[in-house]
């Protein structure tokens, strides 16, 4: 890959020394903060001494130091600081600082240096008109996506930060989705940090980078998913032996695995990545064309469902807390049982516990819907969009969990519900709250059960019948 050109020294260098001088007579502080051009400029031509070509030469002899001299170090990261002040970030930009890191990326072989010149670039790019500046900038972008293949956690953690940055500015967004799908070898670098790093903060940001990737392009997400699959599929086992490329699905499995007790935001991220992966054909299939790899999915996510989130002993309004991981979770279960319910791995007998995980997760959002309808009587007019938003993200995990839990009941048998009851996955309570929340959408479902369940306890299904006055009439029509 063609890496950024290095820029011109002797004028950098030479505008350094002018401002320097001119500012040196006073008007010395950067906008309206208390920080100190005539500082800056200096730390400024230091960096640019380091990667100077006439320097460079001169001490061709010598291997490039890989560590960073410790007062420069301390200098530069007080830049870093300073660099998510805006009148900062404006002043580094029109001093073209852009164009002496990329001299530094592209020259270095100090990975603190390179992670502190990323991390103030990823400061600058919050700043909308530098953003764009910098995303429309062919060589700068090359450059940084370069940093991509580095081993560094710390480089990698700044440059993925920065690319959400501007992934998330919508002027410049299609700009670095274009730019990675021309680059096939971020796939493969991301790929591979997901499936082998066990930095948590580094899997949670590149989960993030691939999160708002597939969010804001689908066709990219296809492109990523068939990239590992294709290849296995046309492989022999021997070859397999051989190579085994990198699938998507596998490598967000393990990223979320080693994220799954440090970090809940994280987990969540990872769990919305399978989600938008079963939002398209080809992702389903990545998932339990596989069978290795359907399994792994199935027993992780109800493993999630059944011994992490929404315990019996929680209160109910934890649930407002894992509301959108487990409809992502309950989303992917659904479609992965759906697809592939005669597979070993989601035979009924295991899947039962299953099933009291989404009833407690029902009966607990009734309590959480109450509790809104309480506080939105008593919230003033300009915080009731906040109750909305919950509302909303309530009601996608209650139809998520009503459409798993109705594809489940439909294959009970008459052992499978003995086994449930004998358990205590399923009694009186937990029947008429799946069967409120069930009805009227699944009122097939709840009739073939009651037919199935008065075989196993005739006593049982009267007493439903009789809580819930609609509901014979329902199952009846």
């Amino acid at each position: 890959m063609d890496r950024n050109p290095s820029p011109p020294w002797r004028e950098l260098e030479a505008e350094a020394e002018t401002e320097a001088e001119a500012e040196g007579a006073g008007g010395d502080a950067i906008g309206a903060t208390i920080y100190s051009k005539h500082w800056l400029f200096g730390v400024l031509s230091s960096l640019i001494q380091l990667i100077n070509p006439e320097k460079a030469k001169a001490d061709d002899e010598e291997e490039e130091p890989t560590e960073l001299d410790e007062e420069l170090e301390n200098e530069i990261c007080r830049v870093w600081d300073m660099s998510m002040d805006k009148d900062v970030a404006l002043f580094l930009y029109e001093f073209n600082a852009p164009d002496i890191f990329m001299g530094v990326l592209a020259k270095t072989k100090c990975p603190r240096l390179m992670e502190i010149c990323v991390g103030i670039l990823g400061n600058m790019a919050c700043f909308q008109e530098i953003c764009v500046s910098i995303s429309n900038d062919k060589n700068i972008g090359q450059t940084l996506l370069h940093c991509l293949y580095d081993l560094d956690p710390p480089t990698l953690l700044e440059i993925s930060r920065l690319l959400l940055t501007c992934l998330s500015q919508p002027q410049v967004a299609s700009v670095w989705v274009e730019r990675i799908r021309e680059n096939p070898a971020v796939y493969d670098s991301i790929c591979f940090i997901m499936s082998s790093s066990t930095n948590v903060d580094l899997l949670v940001k590149v989960g993030e980078v691939v999160d708002k990737l597939f969010d804001l392009d689908e066709k990219l997400m296809v492109e990523w998913i068939r990239n590992g699959t294709n290849e296995v599929l046309d492989q022999s086992s021997e070859d397999l032996e051989e190579k085994s490329p990198l699938k998507i699905v596998p490598c967000v499995l393990e990223a979320a695995k080693q994220i799954r007790s440090d970090n809940p935001v994280g987990l969540d991220v990872y769990m919305h990545i399978l989600q938008l992966l079963t939002t398209v054909d080809d992702g389903i299939q990545a998932i339990v064309q596989l069978p290795d790899v359907g399994r792994d999915t199935w027993n992780f996510l109800s493993d999630l469902a059944c011994h992490e989130f929404c315990q019996p002993g929680d209160p109910p309004i934890i649930l407002q807390e894992q509301k959108t991981v487990l409809a992502s979770i309950f989303s992917v279960l659904s479609a992965v049982y759906v697809s592939q319910a005669e597979q070993e791995y989601i035979k009924m007998e295991k899947s039962l516990p299953l099933i009291g995980s989404l009833i407690r997760v029902l009966h607990n959002m009734e309590d959480c819907q109450q509790r809104s309808v309480n506080l939105d009587s008593n919230r003033e007019e300009t915080e009731k969009s906040d109750v909305t938003e919950e509302d909303f993200h309530l009601k996608v995990l209650k139809d998520v969990s009503c459409e798993l839990l109705s594809n489940v009941f439909q294959d009970l048998t008459k052992e499978n519900i003995i086994q449930a009851l004998k358990e205590d996955h399923l009694n009186k309570q937990k029947c008429f709250c799946a069967f409120k929340n069930l009805l009227p959408l699944y009122c097939s479902v709840v009739e073939d059960f009651l037919k199935v369940l008065c075989d196993v306890d005739k006593l049982l299904a009267d007493d439903l019948e009789k809580d819930l006055p609609s509901l014979k009439a329902q199952t009846k029509n």
